[in-house]
């Protein structure tokens, strides 16, 4: 299950790279607050507390409840940044799994 949605996740934030409509937009922030919630939930129920933070800090940056303003610029590189460590984490999570 999170595998998939960290997939779904990062081509979310994807998108947000093209000139989509405001409501898009919204809710990619609100689908991302909830997976990066269910995700520290979980990355904190495995023991994880480093990645569980850093999943807590990603759903206040999300959340679309007090708009975090850097800019469309900004939120480009934020949004790809955060794309890429959530798809290269899926290598990392295949690896915890085995081991």
């Amino acid at each position: 299950m999170e595998k998939t949605l960290k997939i779904i996740l990062a081509i979310l934030l994807l998108l947000c790279l093209a000139d989509m409509p405001y409501g898009f937009y919204q809710l990619v922030r609100f689908t991302a607050m909830a997976g990066f919630a269910y995700l520290a939930f979980k990355a904190n129920e495995s023991g994880n507390n480093n990645q569980a933070i850093i999943f807590i800090l990603l759903a206040l940056l999300f959340q679309p409840f007090a708009k975090v303003a850097l800019g469309r610029t900004l939120w480009n590189i934020v949004d790809v940044v955060v794309a890429v460590w959530l798809l290269a984490s899926l290598s990392s999570s295949d690896q915890d799994s085995k081991g």
